[in-house]
């Protein structure tokens, strides 16, 4: 008999003890707004790591074809430096001859001149456009990330 009390004592206690702990349910409300707050910010950053590679893509690609521009014009203006200087070197160093050359040489730097302002006018251009995109996107991630915060705060509210 005294097994039986004994029993019953430890199994009436037992479930006083369980009887007397807080409903799980509300912390785990606020756990999972955490969780798919935490979630929305990470997919938010990932977004925004995306489109920053993009336009740092879109940068390195301008500024290479620019240089590409700047090389082609740079190779033709030394060619036609090297034929005014090789016609000069054909007339024996003839005065008319050297003034024409001196003219196409002055020609030949403005055309290069021209032709890297115009690539580096197009590059700066394309790298202003990216900078944007990149601002736009960080601004976009903010909002995704102050809104899963408020949701969140929501969420543990209730």
């Amino acid at each position: 008999m005294n097994k039986l009390l004994a029993s019953l004592i430890v199994g009436l206690f037992a479930t006083s003890v369980y009887a007397q702990t807080p409903a799980p349910s509300n912390t785990m409300g606020a756990t999972k707004a955490d969780v798919k707050a935490e979630k929305k910010m990470a997919d938010a950053d990932q977004k925004e790591a995306k489109e920053t590679a993009k336009a740092d893509d879109k940068i390195h690609k301008a500024e290479a074809k620019a240089s590409d521009k700047k090389a082609k014009a740079h190779a033709k203006h030394e060619k036609k430096v090297a034929d005014a200087n090789e016609k000069v070197a054909k007339d024996n160093g003839d005065a008319k001859a050297s003034a024409k050359a001196e003219e196409k040489v002055a020609k030949a730097d403005l055309k290069e001149q021209k032709a890297d302002i115009s690539a580096d006018e197009k590059a700066q251009k394309k790298v202003a456009s990216a900078n944007a995109d990149k601002a736009k996107a960080h601004a976009k991630a903010t909002e995704k990330k102050a809104e899963a915060m408020a949701d969140a705060h929501k969420a543990d509210a209730k």
